[in-house]
This record gives C-alpha cells, sequence and structure tokens, in this order.
C-alpha cells in the first residue's frame, strides 16, 4: 500500500482507470455513491464561498468538449469532459473526463484523477440526493428511459440514497434493456423490461431520462406524466439537446444547480430566459422547500455543475490514504534553485556519480 504524504509537493497523486475500479470494489458501489453525496451535499450547503462560472464549452457538430472550474477559496479544482453521442457507434465512450484539485496556496496539483467512472458516480450519486429531497413520500418505483452507460449508476444510487426498490427499464435498443437488468440482476431490485416509454412510466414514482442523442427529443410527452411524480431529466446537458415536451415544464416545480449554466444547457433553454426555477442549494440548506405537496410535478433539469465534480473529487482524495490505490506522478518540476530551472535541465545530462558528489 502506498503511504499518502500530502506534504510532499515533489509529486501528485494520479489514480488510474484501474485504480477507480480497484476502489469500487474495496468500498463497494453503494457506499461510494452514498459517500459521494454527502460531499455534495456538504459543499452545496456552502454554495456561497464557490467561485461558479459556466462551464466552458467547444461545440462541433458531433459533440462538444467541456472544462469546469471551481474553487473554495482553499481547493481548485476542474474537469475535462467530452460528450460525443456516436462514439458509441464506433465502440467507444459517448463521456470520457479527467479531473484535478490543486493547492490554493501555492497553485500546485495535489490530485490528479480519471473521471469518466467519477462522473458517472457522481452524476447518480446528484440525481438521488435531489430525488431525496424532491421526491413522493414512500417512493419505491423508478422508470429509467435510456438504459445505457449511466444506467446501472443511477439505479444503485437511488436504491441507496432514496430507497428505490422496483425499476421499470426501457430503451429503443432492446438489447440495452437486457444488458441493465443483467446487471442489476441479484442486487435487491425488482426489474420490469419495458417495450415503450409510456409502458415504462405507468405507476412510476420518478421518471429518470438518461437518453444521449444531441438533439431536441421528446422522450416523455405531456400525456405520459400525471400528477405526484418527481422527473429525473438528467440527458438534456448542452444546448440544442433536450428530452421533455415543454408542456410538462410548465406543470413543474423546476430545480436547478446554476442557473445560469442550465438556463444554456438544460430542458429550461425551452422557456422565457426569466422563467422561475429554484436553486437546489437553497433546498439543501432548508431556506427553500422543496416538494411543496404529495400532488405536485417536481423536475430535476440535470445538466451537471462543476461544485458536484470537485465534491467527487475531495471524496476519491479522501479514500486514497485508506486504500492505496493511487500512483505517484512526477509531474512538477524540483530544481535545487527555484530560479533555476534552466540549470536543472543541464544537470541532467550529468553522469550519476557526478550527481552524487
Amino acid at each position: 500500500m502506498n503511504k499518502m504524504n500530502f506534504n510532499d509537493l515533489n509529486f501528485v497523486p494520479f489514480v488510474s482507470v484501474d485504480h477507480m475500479m480497484k476502489i469500487i470494489l474495496e468500498l463497494g458501489v453503494e457506499n461510494i455513491l452514498t459517500g459521494i453525496a454527502g460531499y455534495i451535499e456538504e459543499d452545496f450547503k456552502r454554495w456561497e464561498l464557490f467561485d461558479k462560472t459556466p462551464r466552458v464549452a467547444s461545440h462541433s457538430a458531433e459533440g462538444v468538449i467541456e472544462l469546469m472550474p471551481t474553487s473554495d477559496g482553499q481547493v481548485y479544482g476542474f474537469k475535462y469532459v467530452n460528450g460525443h453521442p456516436k462514439n458509441t457507434k464506433d465502440g467507444l465512450q459517448t463521456v470520457t473526463a479527467f479531473g484535478v484539485l490543486s493547492d490554493v496556496n501555492t497553485g500546485y496539483p495535489v490530485l490528479l484523477s480519471e473521471m469518466t467512472i467519477l462522473t458517472a458516480l457522481r452524476t447518480a450519486a446528484m440525481s438521488a440526493l435531489v430525488a431525496k429531497h424532491l421526491m413522493p413520500k414512500n417512493s419505491q418505483t423508478m422508470a429509467m428511459i435510456g438504459n445505457g452507460a449511466q444506467s446501472e449508476f443511477q439505479a444503485l444510487a437511488f436504491k441507496a440514497i432514496a430507497g428505490i426498490s422496483k425499476l421499470r427499464l426501457y430503451d429503443i435498443d432492446p438489447s440495452a434493456t437486457d444488458r441493465c437488468a443483467k446487471n442489476l440482476a441479484g442486487l435487491g431490485f425488482d426489474i420490469v423490461k419495458c417495450n415503450s416509454e409510456q409502458m415504462s412510466v405507468e405507476g412510476a414514482d420518478i421518471i429518470t431520462t438518461v437518453t444521449a442523442d444531441k438533439q431536441y427529443a421528446t422522450i416523455l410527452t405531456d400525456n405520459m406524466v400525471g400528477s405526484s411524480v418527481h422527473i429525473n431529466a438528467i440527458g438534456g446537458d448542452c444546448p440544442g439537446k433536450t428530452e421533455l415536451h415543454r408542456d410538462i415544464l410548465l406543470r413543474s416545480k423546476i430545480f436547478v444547480e446554476y442557473p445560469p449554466q442550465t438556463r444554456i444547457e438544460g430542458e429550461i433553454q425551452q422557456l422565457d430566459k426569466d422563467y422561475p426555477v429554484t436553486e437546489l442549494w437553497q433546498v439543501m440548506k432548508g431556506d427553500i422547500v422543496g416538494r411543496d405537496n404529495d400532488k405536485q410535478i417536481t423536475l430535476f433539469d440535470s445538466v451537471g455543475f462543476a461544485i458536484e465534480d470537485f465534491s467527487a473529487l475531495r471524496f476519491i482524495r479522501d479514500q486514497l490514504e485508506k486504500t492505496g490505490q493511487y500512483q505517484n506522478l512526477d509531474m512538477l518540476a524540483d530544481p535545487d534553485d527555484p530560479r533555476d530551472l534552466f540549470g536543472m535541465v543541464l544537470r541532467a545530462a550529468e553522469p550519476q556519480s557526478a550527481k552524487e558528489a
């Protein structure tokens, strides 16, 4: 096991994909989801301390590449992430990511981590955390429309954090539904595989939409959604990409992470720019009531925000000493004299015996 020394500035702890998988297997998926959700809620309760900006996005016809930065004044963090729906056809992930934490006082990075898997975990943790605050009382059943790479993480998060035990699965690709149901078999769910969106939402307390196509889509039409439900809309996450009919939004109490970003990327890009929404940090702090009554439709218009990634990276960093799942990267130049960087390069050519002398 590696010995964690956060005061050693010569090396940067790096969590690879292999390390991340081993951390998950050692600690357990549901424990990690619950842990990340706790860190997110803790950070949302100190929302005012953070730098906040919409993510910096570079859009193309095929997808988007984004940087998501934030800082609480002591630690700076950012995530690099892409979203390319066409990748699936080429056997590639639609989303890949990595993230960094740095010490604000020195500017030195203190963690570099894969975030393809970690983003799936934090997205699921955030979804279930929000549902815990907004879903109807005694909710047990979730419809999940879109059974791709995010689906199992969502299901397990809702089980661990929100107490969901019944799943109604639908995807336009039946093999995706079969794979999801197979992966979740024996993990405590009552699973129904459905043959349409309409069938999946029947009797559901929570509806999760998590589709990948970059287009104005109508995964849910207004007639499909009755009262007394919570909608977890996580597929619409960039300009020109939505999942819900506009009329559903007009019937719902809408909750968002950061309005300046969500108005550009979320379902509410379909609405007027001043349409009222509720910020989730205010609900988590107890400043604003979430669900007003059991008959209401609540809608989490999820696009993902940098503070959630910051929280997930903090959580992983705090597990490294326990698990030892990381390696030290020689990323930072460390000359004997900070002003003599070129001299350090020259000395690299010296024979080892001269260096030791």
